[in-house]
């Protein structure tokens, strides 16, 4: 009776296997690996693509990664005065499993936190302020919105437990082929719901209240995502985990991150941007031919497996042109959202804030409500890369460093708004996210049957983790498309699966 079990078991994977593969030749029927696989983009997801990659494949497979810019992607620094600050992705949450794995192999160190206290501000006047006293700020919070932090607090919690289940499903080497089957696998169709509902509707149907929304919520919105609180509720909670306590950053930088990885993946890196990918086919093999331009030259090469790891929306990314695809390509939409930050080297203008003295001012922080009249996100004064020991956060009335969230760039009277004087402004116009609701459907992981996309995790959450999360499900992806483990893809009640297994 179990043979027979196991033999009809046999035949239903193998079925499923000639359904999804089809014709395919991009899996290689002898077992022997790909010779090279191209990574285009060299940011954390890039990055931690080729670390995965290399887990799986082996030490023979040639690993190029294409980067026409600088390593790290949107996680960057600028310098001032000699000391470089984060202008790109900051934050790490503790239960960022991937990113603590990377740092403890790198050998990197978390940053020493620097404490600071924040509030929210109207436009008017503060209308939220924490103080050094925890129990006083939850007291505060229960005068002003009743239990709707507590309802907030186990919602998130919630979520986070589910997701959290990743971290299982690819231990054990499972992989999907769309963000919908990942999101699916962890929450069922309650996380597939919440792509597709914004994040107010949501917290109200939870009963948190239209006041906690708006003074809470929305200005953690803005100044993670610079988006209001239409965005869809799975990427608030995800916006929401990464406001909570226990984040982190990387000691000198978290861009230390990528470049680390890509010496431990042994991955060559083409200073390119990559113009054109084709298919090319051999006999009964079936390549990608990819087109380059480099600072000083052009050049071509044929890859066995080609992973996408930056945006394809018009206006944002790679600007890479598809040719020869018969049917075309499924299409990527959306558009990216504008971000802008700039580091300002000056004196904060705490009279602006309705503290006329600048000793009284006591907040590194100050995050803002979804007022039009307001003409920035947020503003903190923020600390370099490298915490010394003995460092201390510079007081209001002190020229300090403050990194400044807004829309568009600020023009001089902005600045002149927020700061009562300057020695320097630095700007980043970052297309940082996705302008959420802006695509129907989540993007495609499988573009092709050897060529991946990365970034369409985004459109679920936006987050390092996010991206590392979506790189480890590439890696094991292309691993078992190609050596025809069709079992270890899109399976159904995987936690009881592993169950059985251990």
């Amino acid at each position: 009776m179990m043979l027979q079990c196991l033999s009809l078991r046999c035949v239903l994977i193998l079925a499923s296997s000639l359904s999804v593969l089809g014709d395919s030749d991009s899996a290689q029927r002898d077992g022997a690996p790909p010779s090279k696989i191209a990574i285009i983009g060299a940011g954390i997801g890039g990055t931690a693509t080729a670390h995965f990659l290399r887990q799986n494949f082996g030490p023979e497979v040639r690993i190029d990664v294409f980067e026409k810019g600088t390593v790290g992607g949107r996680l960057a620094t600028v310098t001032v005065n000699h000391q470089e600050y984060e202008s790109g992705g900051s934050i790490i949450h503790s239960l960022n499993l991937h990113m603590q794995d990377f740092v403890k192999q790198l050998g990197l160190k978390h940053r020493r936190s620097v404490a600071g206290k924040t509030a929210v501000f109207n436009g008017e006047e503060f209308i939220l302020e924490e103080t050094d006293w925890y129990l006083l700020d939850l007291f505060r919070l229960w005068w002003r919105y009743g239990i709707s932090f507590i309802r907030l607090q186990m919602w998130v919690e919630e979520i986070m437990e589910k997701f959290m289940r990743i971290y299982k499903y690819q231990a054990h080497g499972y992989a999907f082929s769309s963000v919908e089957e990942l999101l699916s696998s962890l929450g069922g169709t309650g996380f597939l719901n919440m792509t597709r509902r914004s994040l107010s509707e949501s917290l109200l149907e939870l009963g948190v209240s239209q006041r906690f929304i708006d003074e809470v919520i929305a200005p953690i919105m803005r100044v993670n995502y610079g988006q209001n609180i239409s965005i869809p509720a799975f990427v608030g909670a995800v916006s929401l985990a990464g406001a909570q306590a226990n984040l982190w950053a990387v000691e000198g930088g978290n861009k230390l991150v990528c470049l680390g990885l890509l010496k431990l993946a042994k991955a060559n890196l083409i200073q390119a941007a990559v113009t054109t990918i084709s298919p090319h086919t051999t006999g009964e093999s079936s390549q990608y031919q990819l087109t380059y331009e480099g600072p000083t030259d052009k050049g071509s090469g044929l890859y066995d497996i080609v992973v996408v790891a930056t945006p394809l929306q018009d206006g944002v990314g790679a600007g890479i042109s598809f040719r020869g695809f018969a049917p075309e390509l499924p299409a990527v939409g959306g558009t990216y959202h504008q971000t802008v930050a700039s580091i300002v080297h000056g004196y904060l203008n705490c009279s602006y804030f309705g503290f006329p003295d600048p000793k009284l001012f006591p907040f590194a922080s100050v995050l803002t409500t979804d007022n039009p009249e307001l003409f920035f996100n947020s503003v903190g004064c923020v600390c370099p890369v490298n915490v010394s020991a003995g460092f201390r956060r510079k007081q209001a009335q002190e020229a300090g460093v403050y990194k400044v969230f807004s829309q568009q760039p600020l023009g001089r009277a902005e600045l002149k708004t927020i700061f009562r004087s300057y020695y320097s402004v630095q700007v980043t116009d970052w297309q940082a996210y996705p302008r959420y609701g802006s695509a129907r459907e989540l993007p495609p992981i499988v573009l092709h049957d050897g060529l991946y996309y990365l970034n369409g995790i985004e459109w679920a959450g936006s987050a390092m983790e996010m991206s590392s999360v979506a790189a480890k499900n590439i890696a094991l992806l292309a691993y078992h498309r190609w050596s025809r483990q069709l079992e270890m893809i899109d399976q159904k009640d995987l936690m009881h699966k592993i169950k059985t297994e251990l």
